[in-house]
């Protein structure tokens, strides 16, 4: 599990080619079919493995909303709790089925100063992959927003 950040990153701590910690994500029933219910995907191939099967997959599995949930946690978890992801552009692959195990990992393919911006942050985008042993589930880019100077502290 890859630890979850106290402090936010600053642009200043992040350059193109920076790897991120991994992810492991066990794909329980349970995790499956609790998100999908979660998000409000009744969709039977979430939840009903016998229904699944009739549909043509070999088990349940696991909904794009829980996915996109996954690749904003990896990336936030790391950049820190003030970091503002400003867009997820994904492309699903391999099923999650239960009993697998999804690892995320992710590097950091373009950082951006804060020209043009008026909130005093610059952006990051990273570049996910989530692996199953199957292949890739998901593949894109997070683009995430973090400040460029640390914070005055309060009662300063």
């Amino acid at each position: 599990m890859s630890p979850v950040r106290e402090h936010t990153l600053l642009l200043g701590d992040v350059a193109a080619g920076d790897e991120l910690p991994e992810l492991a994500i066990a794909l329980t029933r349970t995790l499956i079919v609790a998100t999908a219910i979660a998000s409000r995907d009744y969709q039977d191939v979430h939840h009903d493995p016998g229904l699944a099967q009739q549909r043509g997959s070999p088990d349940i599995f696991m909904n794009i909303l829980t996915t996109n949930g996954f690749v904003g946690r990896f990336v936030t978890d790391w950049a820190g709790p003030g970091a503002v992801i400003e867009s997820v552009s994904i492309r699903l692959g391999a099923p999650n089925y239960p009993g697998d195990t999804m690892v995320l990992s992710g590097t950091v393919s373009a950082v951006a100063d804060s020209e043009g911006r008026d909130d005093g942050r610059g952006v990051v985008d990273v570049a996910v992959r989530g692996a199953n042993s199957r292949g890739d589930h998901v593949t894109g880019t997070v683009r995430v927003a973090l400040p460029v100077a640390a914070a005055p502290e309060a009662g300063r």
